[in-house]
């Protein structure tokens, strides 16, 4: 899932919480919030953690980063029955098991059948720079021939209670979440997640716009230029996207460690970065390239994973001049189409410019959880 903001500052208004407008009469009658309980107690976590029943004709062990070859054949095979857009590549599942902060023993689990072939999987991941909001986030699946079986019931419970253990762990008496993100395509998923307790969010929308119709002009901004990406401006794009995206629902700080964990896709030759004349980081667009989604769309692209303009210098063309910039360089590899995501309660009115750009929504997915 992508991050998206844009040229548009966010509507007027305060956001709850905030001290009143200028002018306006305090709430005498307010009464503050209590101060939360620490997280250790709100999350409430089980102080043994069992594996699924016996009885659902699976044994269970936790996964290893060599599973990865066998695992990727499930994992394909349940986004193929559920009617996903996209297929997780090998690559994708190595990085994502070898995240460094992980610990595979305990935040995964596999569910091996008789034959000793994978029929579910369930895993829960966190990430190390929430500060704000403390998030685990949990996903899994189940073979199509095993469903019905009370096997996926019995998963989201396991994942619950793991993710209360790691958010009790944490030690940050911040709010909490226990996050599930679910394409709208599968929404037997979704009623599972709604029976244990989870409820939608956050919103999301998969938008395109195909590159053969004319492209939008690479607007000329004031002492800005639009540049390649490189490794030298590697670790100023993740301090630009921290700031850019501070005021964005969801968005926590990324660590040097999970910034450079989200790269098993990751197109430098389709990636820019709008710097000032000082060289100044003040936007930036990296892409991905998922080839081995073309065959399972029927047309190819490249996907813009982060657009983003520092709140100073939103309303100047910056956003347009780096999405024209990422479209020109698709178009020119024979790229069919141009593919985002985005937030559907973006504050700063990302939706809106994708569209004036041409781009239509084309899939969408939810957020559910579990707030503590």
């Amino acid at each position: 899932m992508s991050e998206t903001t844009d040229v548009a500052p966010p509507a007027a208004g305060a956001p709850t919480g905030a001290a009143p407008a200028p002018g306006a009469e305090p709430d005498a009658d307010a009464v503050p919030a209590p101060p939360l309980a620490p997280v250790a107690e709100r999350a409430a976590p089980p102080a043994v953690l069992l594996h699924p029943p016996a009885d659902l004709g699976l044994t269970w062990r936790p996964l290893a980063v060599d599973d990865a070859a066998e695992l990727i054949a499930l994992v394909q095979l349940v986004e193929e029955a559920d009617g996903q857009p996209f297929r997780t590549s090998t690559e994708e599942l190595v990085e994502e098991l070898s995240a460094e902060w992980r610990d595979l023993s305990l935040d995964t689990l596999v569910g091996l059948d008789g034959t000793g072939a994978m029929r579910a999987w369930a895993q829960v991941d966190t990430a190390p720079g929430d500060t704000s909001v403390v998030r685990a986030f949990v996903s899994g699946g189940v073979h199509p021939l095993w469903r019905g079986r009370g096997v996926g019931r019995a998963l989201v419970a396991w994942l619950e209670g793991r993710a209360r253990q790691v958010l009790a762990a944490s030690g940050k008496d911040v709010p909490a979440r226990i996050a599930a993100h679910l394409e709208d395509s599968a929404p037997a998923s979704a009623r599972v997640y709604r029976a244990a307790g989870f409820t939608p969010i956050r919103h999301y929308t998969e938008m395109r716009r195909s590159l053969r119709a004319d492209l939008p002009e690479v607007p000329a901004v004031g002492g800005v230029r639009v540049v390649p990406w490189s490794p030298e401006l590697d670790d100023a794009v993740r301090v630009a996207h921290n700031a850019t995206f501070a005021d964005h629902w969801g968005s926590e700080p990324r660590t040097p460690e999970q910034w450079r964990a989200n790269r098993a896709m990751f197109a430098p030759a389709w990636s820019f970065v709008a710097v000032t004349d000082d060289a100044e980081v003040v936007g930036y667009a990296t892409s991905g390239r998922y080839e081995h989604d073309w065959e399972v769309a029927g047309y190819s692209s490249g996907y813009t994973e982060l657009l983003g303009v520092r709140r100073e210098w939103r309303g100047r063309g910056v956003a347009v001049a780096l999405l024209a910039t990422v479209m020109r360089a698709y178009a020119a590899d024979g790229v069919e189409y141009a593919e985002l995501g985005v937030d559907t309660a973006n504050p700063s009115g990302a939706h809106g410019l994708y569209a004036r750009l041409g781009y239509e929504v084309v899939h969408s997915s939810t957020m559910w959880s579990i707030e503590l």
